[in-house]
């Protein structure tokens, strides 16, 4: 999402009263998308913990530790596994490490849309016929992605970690954590300020191939649309876009989300270090061979229906800004 100082200073210049009204108007812009990112931050979280809780099912790495729970535990899928946290830990449940994931989203969104709306216009640029490349696309939507996710992985390690308490708590194994700011206090005195980061490389790589899905799609399919058939530039191009953005972020997000939320879950010994893996890549290749291919993609289902309407309101709120601010939706 652009920032306000990204509002054209000439523009703003030719028209004092022009400018207070645009800087107005994208203060209550800005105001109803985070209100409406809160909304659907409550609203969708239940399929984010059964997300997170799918991926950790039949982890094949427990069993080199003599884990009996993962050997008895049965296979669900998304709607079993929802019901089954209901039944078994309580409706409330459902919400167990929503705070975590709402600092994530101040964090993440922020970043990696400062830093890819920057590389668009300041470092890319367009080329002579004011289009944007598809190659500078993916490229800045993988570095958006990156630091954005970078920033944000503390708060993404305490979510992941909070979400599967429940479930420890059902296997006999005590809590790890009271509360948010506990969960954050504990990390730290434990594995310092590196602790923080633990699971912080398949995380960037998630991101940024999560972004790369997901800005690249959408800006491709919207300039596809608005030059190769009817559609003109508005509200349903644009959702359009970003319902193809949200499928294709999923898609190739999904593996390396698996992988992510493994290692940061993984129990660890007292110098902070994984008991089950010892990299992304040995993650990735216990998975595989354990549990399959198709292990890699466990919770996709819950993963793509959670970010369509992340995605759609992320998108429509953000052309609405760049309509204000006079910025070329190419």
């Amino acid at each position: 999402m652009a920032p306000d100082e990204q509002v054209p200073t000439v523009r703003l210049r030719r028209n004092r009263g022009r400018a207070s009204c645009c800087k107005r108007s994208y203060f209550c812009v800005s105001q109803e998308h985070h209100r409406k990112n809160r909304f659907i931050c409550l609203t969708t979280f239940p399929l984010d913990l059964t997300k997170t809780r799918l991926q950790m099912q039949g982890e094949a790495a427990l069993a080199r530790l003599g884990d009996g729970a993962t050997e008895s535990a049965p296979y669900r899928g998304m709607v079993r596994t929802a019901l089954g946290i209901v039944q078994e830990e309580g409706f409330l449940k459902l919400w167990q490490g929503v705070t975590p994931a709402i600092y994530r989203h101040v964090v993440y969104s922020g970043g990696r849309m400062v830093t890819y709306e920057h590389l668009r216009e300041v470092v890319f640029g367009k080329s002579e016929d004011k289009h944007y490349p598809l190659w500078k696309s993916v490229i800045g939507g993988m570095m958006a992605g990156v630091i954005g996710q970078f920033l944000a992985n503390p708060t993404d390690l305490v979510k992941v970690q909070m979400q599967m308490e429940g479930k420890r708590k059902l296997e006999g194994k005590p809590l790890r954590f009271r509360g948010v700011h506990h969960a954050f206090a504990k990390i730290l005195a434990e594995g310092g300020i590196r602790g923080l980061w633990a699971g912080w490389v398949p995380n960037i790589q998630r991101a940024a191939l999560v972004n790369m899905g997901d800005l690249t799609t959408y800006d491709t399919v919207k300039h596809y649309l608005v030059l190769n058939t009817p559609l003109e530039e508005n509200i349903a191009t644009h959702g359009l876009s970003s319902l193809c953005s949200g499928l294709v972020a999923s898609i190739l997000g999904t593996p390396a989300d698996v992988i992510k939320s493994r290692i940061m879950n993984q129990p660890r010994d007292k110098q902070g270090r994984g008991l089950l893996y010892k990299s992304s890549t040995d993650c990735l290749i216990q998975a595989v061979q354990g549990e399959g291919f198709l292990s890699l993609y466990k919770g996709f289902l819950p993963s793509w229906l959670r970010m369509t309407p992340w995605s759609m309101v992320f998108w429509l709120t953000y052309e609405k800004i760049r309509e204000m601010s006079g910025v070329s939706p190419f």
